[in-house]
């Protein structure tokens, strides 16, 4: 997420009221969670595990629990809640603004764009030219749309990210301040929940068709002309080659990379990343023909059993 406009690390410092490593006049430009940082963002980080991994970060400032050595060129932000701090930064630069209208007039919608009953366009909304929007579609703030777009009713696209830490007294989620990105030519199937990225985008390529009932976490990338069939559930921050194929209620992990023309066979579950060009199977998924041997074989104990016990009499 980039700011209205470039900030001093000093502006940055003494909003959120901590100290500061590095000039005063040091840029700021944005923000951004680690997998997606460009010079110039703050990222944040709150655990000694992970402290180099966001040192070492395209981010040149970063937001951080201890006093540590500061690369070269780079500008740190001593808090004592780093978490908390980043999401005082979202409030303020992409800040919660209430509707008062089904469809917000500062939303742009493209020419032959149909848009059925009871939808709601949210603030900021981009819709391209000669899409459907079928009744009941819920599109928040800030979401992209592009041409020849299809979404059927019921859907929601941009709801917030499902990420909290945990505190004891609860759970603290981590404010939302990305979006939802829809390229051209894509079809959304009906109650599909597509959840906008923390401050960048989810982002769904050009001519995929995702079925009914899919779910789509937070910061994932879809590639090209993928097919995703229906209850499947896709977690956060996965990143989807072009034409995919995931068929129903396939499950995925978060922070994986799923490879160009992989095939996911249906009620599979992906807890690693998959390279591309191959056909998977089974929990956790592997190389279908490989799953389907190991279950032949698996079949084969109990005969397997009989026989050592009979050699045993």
């Amino acid at each position: 997420m980039k700011f209205d406009r470039i900030y001093s690390l000093q502006e940055i410092a003494q909003f959120i009221q901590c100290t500061f490593v590095g000039a005063p006049d040091f840029p700021v430009h944005g923000m951004n969670e680690i997998h997606v940082v460009t010079p110039g963002d703050i990222v944040f980080v709150d655990h000694p595990k992970y402290y180099d991994k966001a040192l070492q970060s395209a981010a040149t400032i970063v937001l951080i629990n201890k006093e540590v050595a500061c690369p070269e060129g780079k500008a740190l932000l001593i808090s004592d809640d780093p978490f908390r701090d980043f999401n005082r930064l979202t409030n303020k630069f992409r800040p919660f603004q209430a509707a008062n209208a089904a469809i917000a007039p500062t939303a742009q919608i493209g020419e032959g764009t149909i848009i059925q009953p009871n939808v709601f366009i949210g603030n900021y909304v981009k819709i391209g030219k000669n899409c459907i929007i079928h009744p009941n579609v819920t599109i928040y703030d800030y979401t992209e749309i592009g041409d020849e777009v299809i979404i059927h009713a019921g859907t929601v696209l941009g709801a917030d990210a499902f990420y909290f830490k945990k505190r004891p007294e609860g759970f603290d989620p981590l404010i939302s301040g990305g979006n939802v990105v829809i390229e051209d030519m894509v079809t959304l199937g009906a109650a599909c929940t597509i959840d906008r990225g923390v401050t960048g985008s989810t982002t769904i390529g050009w001519g995929s068709k995702i079925d009914n009932q899919v779910h789509v976490g937070h910061d994932t990338v879809i590639g090209k002309k993928c097919l995703i069939a229906a209850q499947t559930g896709i977690a956060g921050c996965v990143v989807i080659g072009d034409e995919v194929t995931l068929w129903g209620q396939v499950g995925s992990t978060s922070g994986i990379h799923i490879g160009d023309k992989a095939v996911v066979l249906a009620q599979s579950g992906i807890s690693k990343s998959l390279e591309g060009g191959k056909v998977y199977f089974g929990y956790p998924a592997e190389e279908s023909r490989d799953k389907l041997k190991q279950m032949a074989w698996i079949k084969q104990i109990p005969d397997l059993v009989q026989r050592i016990q009979a050699l045993e009499k």
